[in-house]
C-alpha cells in the first residue's frame, strides 16, 4: 500500500542517541528536550516556545490561559480536524463556526466581522492543510477588535507568509508532531508566542503550577504535565535539521501533480502571494461530475491510500445536532476534496495514471 505520508525519520538516524539516553537514565527534561525546544524557537523566530504532548493540549492550554469558559464564544475556522472545536466545547465555551474561502480553504475576515459579539473572547485561525493564506488579514481584524488570535498551525510547521514563519505571526500558535506531520515525535506539540505575559503563565502552567523560590518548588497555581520525552525530542531534532529540504521536495512533487491533474479539472489549493506552503497535505477539489468517494475507493483498491481533505466541523453529528450552524463552503470542501500521497516513495505519474484511468472508466475527460 502506498501511504499518504511516510515519516521523514528512520531508526538508524536516532539509534545512537537512544542508546545514550538509556545509558544515562535521563528520559525527561534533559538536553534533547531543551535542544528541540530551542530549534523550534530559532526556526520560527518566536520569542518563546513551549513543548506539549499534542496540538490538542496546546490549543486547550492557550484557551485556558485566556480564561475562556462558560458563556464565552470562540470564532473558529470550520474546515479542520475536530480537535480545533473540541477544545472549545470541553471548556464550556460556545464555538462559532466561521465559513472558509472556497479556494484557500481558510477563514474569511468577513466571517469574523459578521459573527463578532461582546461574548467573543478569541479567534482560532486554522492553516488548512498547512496553508497560512489569509492569516495577516485575520490578524488585522483581531487587532482592530482587540481579540486574541490563536493560530491552529497543527499542519503548518515550515510554512511562511511574507518571510515570516508560522509561529511568529499570531498571539499564540499551536503545532502538532503527530505521525502524519512533516516533523513527528510520535505524538507531540508546541506553543509559540511573542507575548511575555503569556509566556510567564505558560511557564508555570506547564510545570504543574510551580515556580522555584529560594531553591524550593512553590506551587503558586494549578498546572499540567504535558511534557515530551528525551526519546521523542531526539526524533524531532533529526527532522528539524532537514525540514527545509523536506518542504522543497514536497513542493516539487506538488508541481508534478498540478501538471498532471489540473488539465483534468482538479482544483489545487490556492496560495496568497508571498506564501510558502509546506505541502503538509496535497489536496485537490475534484472535478464536477467525479464521484470523490468512488475515486478514493478505486485508489485504495489499487493500493494507493487517499482520503478527504478534512472535515466540516459544523456538519459533524455532535455539533450539527447541538448548534445547527452548518457552513456551506466548508461542507462543500469536505464533500469534494481529495488528499493524495506525497513523500519520497511516491511515483506521481503512477498515481495520476490510476486517477486518469478512473476518470476514463467513468466517462470523464480533460477540460
Amino acid at each position: 500500500m502506498l501511504k499518504l505520508i511516510k515519516p521523514y525519520i528512520t531508526f538508524h538516524e536516532v539509534e545512537t542517541e537512544f542508546q545514550n539516553i538509556f545509558q544515562s537514565g535521563i528520559f525527561t527534561k534533559g538536553e534533547n528536550v531543551k535542544k528541540f525546544n530551542d530549534m523550534i524557537k530559532v526556526y520560527t523566530g518566536a520569542d518563546y516556545t513551549f513543548l506539549t504532548t499534542s496540538a490538542t493540549t496546546a490549543l486547550s492550554l492557550c484557551l485556558r490561559i485566556l480564561n475562556i469558559g462558560q458563556g464565552d464564544e470562540v470564532i473558529l475556522s470550520d474546515f479542520s480536524f475536530p480537535a480545533t472545536v473540541n477544545v472549545v466545547e470541553d471548556l464550556g465555551a460556545t464555538p462559532i463556526f466561521a465559513d472558509v474561502d472556497k479556494e484557500t480553504f481558510n477563514m474569511q475576515p468577513k466571517e469574523i466581522e459578521n459573527k463578532l459579539t461582546d461574548k467573543t473572547k478569541a479567534v482560532i485561525f486554522v492553516d488548512a492543510l498547512g496553508n497560512p493564506s489569509g492569516i495577516l488579514d485575520i490578524k488585522e481584524v483581531c487587532k482592530k477588535h482587540d481579540i486574541p488570535l490563536i493560530e491552529d498551525a497543527a499542519c503548518a510547521m515550515g510554512s511562511s507568509v511574507k518571510g515570516m514563519k508560522v509561529g511568529n505571526i499570531a498571539d499564540l500558535t499551536c503545532f502538532s508532531f503527530h505521525p502524519r506531520k512533516l516533523v513527528t515525535t510520535g505524538e507531540g506539540g508546541a506553543i509559540t508566542t511573542n507575548n511575555s505575559k503569556f509566556a510567564d503563565i505558560l511557564r508555570v502552567k506547564l510545570n504543574h503550577g510551580a515556580i522555584i523560590y529560594d531553591s524550593q518548588l512553590d506551587f503558586v497555581d494549578f498546572g499540567y504535565n504535558y511534557r515530551l520525552s528525551e526519546l521523542q525530542t531526539v526524533m524531532g531534532i533529526r527532522q528539524m535539521q532537514k525540514i527545509d529540504k523536506i518542504i522543497n521536495k514536497r513542493n516539487k512533487m506538488k508541481i508534478e501533480y498540478d501538471i498532471e491533474l489540473c488539465p483534468y479539472g482538479f482544483q489545487k489549493q490556492k496560495l496568497d502571494d508571498n506564501v510558502i506552503h509546506n505541502v503538509q497535505s496535497l489536496t485537490f477539489v475534484v472535478p464536477k461530475g467525479v464521484n470523490r468517494d468512488g475515486l478514493i475507493k478505486y485508489l485504495l483498491d489499487n493500493d494507493i491510500e487517499a482520503t478527504l481533505g478534512t472535515y466540516c466541523l459544523s456538519n459533524t453529528t455532535f455539533f450539527k445536532r447541538k448548534y445547527n450552524q452548518v457552513q456551506p463552503i466548508a461542507k462543500y470542501l469536505e464533500q469534494w476534496t481529495i488528499t493524495l500521497p506525497c513523500h519520497d516513495d511516491v511515483n506521481v505519474k503512477f498515481v495520476c495514471d490510476k486517477i486518469k484511468k478512473y476518470l476514463s472508466i467513468n466517462g470523464c475527460s480533460s477540460s
